[in-house]
């Protein structure tokens, strides 16, 4: 399957708050207005995939120097420090029929990717306890039980250092 991989821009937002819907419940999806914070306050780690012109997917996340990611940065994007020593993913998204063609781990190998030219120590996410052995073939460490209660569910603090 061929794609690009582009820094987003305002002009993606519509089609972001959409692949958002798609891919998260409710409860623990970003609103319009908190995406478009975050491509304003770090679209040098906000990442689309396209195809055809067509976005399909997307990996975001803020820069800080803490190890794990604490709910108040879901809706803070000010909180982003562009010096900070981990680079955060809040959300790995691709469309249900995009899925399983490797689209996810060429996004997220790309967010290593950068981390790693921008120096940073590592980066960091918090996912479901299902998807624990997806991230762990990246080399992120589980930490246990998130204090991340975001959404109401149960999240795990995942680890990936340099």
């Amino acid at each position: 399957m061929t794609f690009t991989i582009r820094q987003a821009t305002l002009e993606d937002l519509d089609a972001i708050y959409e692949i958002e819907a798609i891919c998260f419940p409710e409860s623990e999806a970003a609103s319009k207005s908190s995406l478009k914070a975050r491509i304003n306050a770090f679209s040098t780690s906000f990442l689309v995939a396209e195809q055809n012109e067509q976005l399909i997917g997307f990996i975001n996340g803020a820069v800080i120097n803490e190890q794990s990611i604490y709910d108040e940065l879901f809706a803070d994007a000010s909180l982003h420090n562009p010096l900070g020593h981990y680079q955060s993913i809040f959300g790995l998204d691709v469309l249900p029929e995009f899925r399983n063609q490797g689209i996810a781990a060429q996004l997220m190998n790309h967010m290593i990717d950068l981390a790693k030219q921008a120096s940073r120590k590592g980066l960091i996410l918090t996912c479901k306890e299902q998807l624990i052995h997806y991230y762990e073939k990246f080399g992120y460490e589980n930490q246990g039980v998130s204090q991340s209660v975001h959404g109401g569910a149960i999240w795990y603090d995942m680890l990936l250092t340099f």
